[in-house]
Parts: C-alpha cells; sequence; structure tokens
C-alpha cells in the first residue's frame, strides 16, 4: 500500500470477496488485485471461515487501495454509503453504468445510483453534471436537477438540454 494511503475502504461480503474484486478490477483502468489472504485454521470458530477459503482480497480501483473481506453473512450494504464515479464523457458513463449494473436490481436504480449485484452502490455521474448543479442561475440549477430526478441512468445532453431550458 501507497506510504501516503491512509484511507482504505474495507467491504464485508458474506462469501464474494473474490468475484466482486475481480469484476471491479476488469471494470476500471489501472486497477489489479494485489493480495489474497486465505483463513487458517486458528479461529473458524470465531469467523465462520473454512480453512483455506479466502479471507481478504486487497485490489486497487484506478489506484485506489480497497479490501474485501469474506465475513459472514448479515451485514448487508446500504444506499449509506456508496462510491462515485466521475465520467468525463457518456461513453465512459455508459462503460461504467453497464458493467456495474449487470445482473444488479434496475429498480435499485435512480439518478445516476445504482446497487450492484453484490448490493454496493455507486454514483455514475458525469462531471459536467457538477457544473451544471452549480450554475449561478436558480432556474438552470432547478431544471437540471428535475432532469436529474427523472433519470435512472444520468444522460448528459438530456441535462444540458433541461439546463438550457
Amino acid at each position: 500500500m501507497p506510504a501516503a494511503t491512509r484511507i482504505t475502504p474495507f467491504l464485508w461480503f458474506a462469501h464474494e470477496a473474490e468475484e466482486a474484486a475481480a469484476l471491479y478490477t476488469s471494470i476500471f483502468p489501472n486497477s489489479r488485485i494485489t493480495n489474497v489472504a486465505r483463513y487458517g485454521e486458528t479461529g473458524e470458530e470465531v469467523t465462520g471461515g473454512t480453512p483455506g477459503s479466502v479471507m481478504t482480497v486487497s485490489f486497487e480501483l484506478d489506484g485506489q487501495p480497497f479490501v474485501a473481506l469474506n465475513g459472514r453473512a448479515g451485514f448487508d450494504f446500504t444506499e449509506a454509503v456508496s462510491f462515485q464515479v466521475a465520467c468525463a464523457s457518456q461513453a465512459e458513463l455508459d462503460h461504467f453504468w453497464d458493467r456495474l449494473s449487470a445482473g444488479a436490481d434496475p429498480a435499485a436504480q435512480q439518478c445516476g445510483w445504482l446497487k450492484d449485484r453484490f448490493g454496493v452502490s455507486w454514483q455514475v455521474v458525469p462531471t459536467r453534471l457538477f457544473e451544471l448543479l452549480a450554475d449561478p442561475d436558480p432556474g438552470k440549477a432547478e431544471r437540471t436537477t428535475t432532469a436529474m430526478l427523472a433519470m435512472k441512468k444520468l444522460d448528459i445532453a438530456e441535462l444540458e438540454r433541461a439546463h438550457a431550458g
């Protein structure tokens, strides 16, 4: 782990840590799995981990370190914590949205947010959205917000049309 990294997101899965890390590293550029640790004999009664099975997977997404744990069931992800993916273009937004939402519940998608098939929440948003929402003209910002709230996957061209009026 780079010395400058102080905070690393730690994701608790029931048993999908390795599968999730493989998916995420296949989606984001400059990503890789850096380490896989396995459960040993010690602590099986406490951890529930079968000796030899994957305990943690350390990985990087576009250089940002993460750790995924195969803990035990019962600790579910919620929308209270999400990962924001800032996209420079509609093509980039489409790439991340389509890959992260594959196999996920479409009902858990709203205004750029989605839950992936593991239940992890992501915000896939164009960087242009922040500029549109920060417009000093409150009418333009309001129209942009109204358009955004009606969308699942964000559409940059439609947001800009709404902003323009």
